[in-house]
């Protein structure tokens, strides 16, 4: 068995080398293309946001409370507010939330 996880973390460690280094080897110069660039600069909020959506959701007993907590975070940042006041609203509104469904 131990074969088999040895093989598993040479995959891992190609998938995640090829990953570092395939730019660096691919992309000589400076990016120019508008549409790579931006698409690159938004890769990391992307990622994070499918990291964090699912967690949201299934962090709570009820995931309607995560939900309505996730919208009020959302509405919260549009008028400018910061990530402290967000987290604080969040969890009270989760808490109060699975209190009452």
């Amino acid at each position: 068995m131990s074969g088999n996880h040895l093989i598993y973390v040479l995959i891992m460690f190609g998938v995640i080398y090829a990953i570092r280094v395939l730019p660096l080897t691919l992309i000589r110069g400076k990016v120019k293309n508008r549409l790579l660039k931006s698409f690159l600069y938004y890769v990391p909020y992307i990622t994070l946001a499918v990291m964090t959506f699912p967690a949201i959701m299934q962090a709570t007993e009820n995931p309607l409370s995560g939900l309505i907590a996730l919208a009020v975070c959302i509405v919260m940042a549009l008028f400018g507010l910061g990530l402290f006041p967000c987290a604080i609203a969040a969890s009270v509104i989760v808490y109060l939330l699975e209190m009452f469904l």
